[in-house]
């Protein structure tokens, strides 16, 4: 067994720690069995490693490996069989290399090597779930062509690399960029505004179904779910391959940067500005604007925009925007102000809750973090806490559960 055998999956790290690890069990290494240990153990709390720790490596490499095969099963591309033959190549050496025997290990080390608890917090949990399986079912193949056939599935349904295994995204430092922390919430956790919702599933359900859909815009109130609205639709449709990429206005220069990469995935992006509004002396609007209609470059048809804003038109308008004295062509200034939002296929507006619907609210959040009150004392309460934090709001029903939360 020799990495150097491996063609497809060739440079599988460029951790210099892990490949120690692989030419470890390759018998090409000059470490000894306790450095090998202190390596793995280093590492498992680098790659949150669990269960059998050498194998647990294997398939967080094996997952993140973007190649030709990995690829072209995200893509839902047919392997012929010259691909094929080569990929087995490889199987043969990972195949090998997942199951090789540490029977030899001092007893003292295979207690911990064989079955490390998993240590860290789950962030995720679909993630891990997903993660653990795939190690389960490589661990009891028995032959390479199961290998292999576990290995295309997974590709073929969940893709590769950190599109693969990642919902969301954030542009920093020239990159795109996993965020580990999200929410778990799903829409129908988001009490009342069920015809927003609707509007907002029933587009993004075309647009994952390949059909025609629109850029939206959620805007209104401030604190009605918005931003949560559009954060729950990676957990009801990851599955379905949903990604989401959150920019931020001043990254706005680099939108033609992050499509071109974004083109280039089998999964369906949304691009996701929070809180979008523009003073009159910001220009970035311009980018969004070409961005999405009006540039010589395509959209391409895996991509939308989903935006919220406390604003409908975007653009912060004054008075001196209907003096015609300050403008010849006040017309064209006041066009280009609203042609931004004229972008938006989809608008859907977000208001206040009134009195009823908030402690609605309130009683749906208090049912799901199990607080145990009876219903007249938890309204009074919850009334109160409304005259002195900003009024009705699912944000301010929120808030006064949290509080009751840290009383308890």
């Amino acid at each position: 067994m020799d990495l150097n055998q491996l063609i497809i999956y060739r440079n599988l790290t460029d951790d210099p720690d892990v490949l120690d690890c692989l030419l470890y069990c390759t018998h090409d290494s000059d470490k000894n069995e306790n450095t090998f240990i202190s390596t793995m153990l280093k590492l498992t709390e680098k790659y949150d490693l669990h269960g059998h720790l050498f194998q647990s490596l294997i398939t967080y490499l094996l997952v993140q490996h973007e190649n030709i095969f990995t690829l072209s099963l995200e893509r839902k591309q047919t392997i012929n069989k010259s691909l094929k033959d080569v990929v087995m190549n490889d199987i043969n050496v990972l195949y090998h290399l997942y199951h090789y025997n540490f029977t030899s290990l001092d007893l003292q080390y295979q207690n911990i090597f064989f079955d490390f608890p998993h240590s860290r917090p789950i962030i995720n949990q679909e993630i891990f779930n997903l993660l653990s399986e795939l190690q389960l079912q490589l661990s009891w193949s028995t032959s390479l062509e199961e290998f292999y056939k576990i290995l295309y599935n997974h590709y073929s349904q969940y893709g590769v690399g950190k599109y693969g295994l990642n919902k969301a995204f954030r542009f920093q430092n020239e990159k795109i960029i996993p965020i580990d922390h999200i929410g778990n919430n799903k829409l129908d956790q988001l009490i009342g505004y069920e015809s927003q919702k609707e509007h907002l599933k029933a587009n993004t359900e075309a647009f994952l179904k390949g059909k025609k859909a629109n850029n939206v815009l959620l805007y209104g109130d401030s604190g009605t779910g918005k931003s949560s609205s559009i954060k729950a639709l990676l957990n009801e449709y990851y599955k379905d391959g949903l990604r989401m990429v959150e920019v931020y206005k001043h990254q706005f220069i680099s939108l033609p940067q992050i499509i071109n990469e974004l083109q280039n995935r089998n999964y369906k992006f949304v691009i996701f500005m929070d809180d979008l509004s523009f003073e009159e002396f910001e220009v970035e609007y311009k980018y969004l604007k070409a961005v999405i209609e009006g540039g010589l470059e395509k959209k391409p048809d895996n991509i939308l925009i989903y935006a919220t804003s406390n604003r409908r038109h975007l653009i912060k308008e004054t008075w001196n925007d209907r003096n015609h004295d300050q403008e010849i062509n006040n017309n064209d200034a006041k066009q280009e102000k609203l042609s931004l939002v004229s972008r938006f296929g989809v608008q859907i507006m977000y208001i206040h809750p009134d009195k009823q619907h908030y402690l609605d609210i309130v009683d749906g959040l208090a049912k799901t973090y199990q607080i145990d009150m009876k219903q007249d004392e938890l309204h009074d309460l919850a009334l109160q806490w409304e005259i002195r934090n900003g009024g009705f709001s699912g944000r301010t029903a929120k808030q006064f559960i949290h509080m009751l939360l840290g009383k308890k």
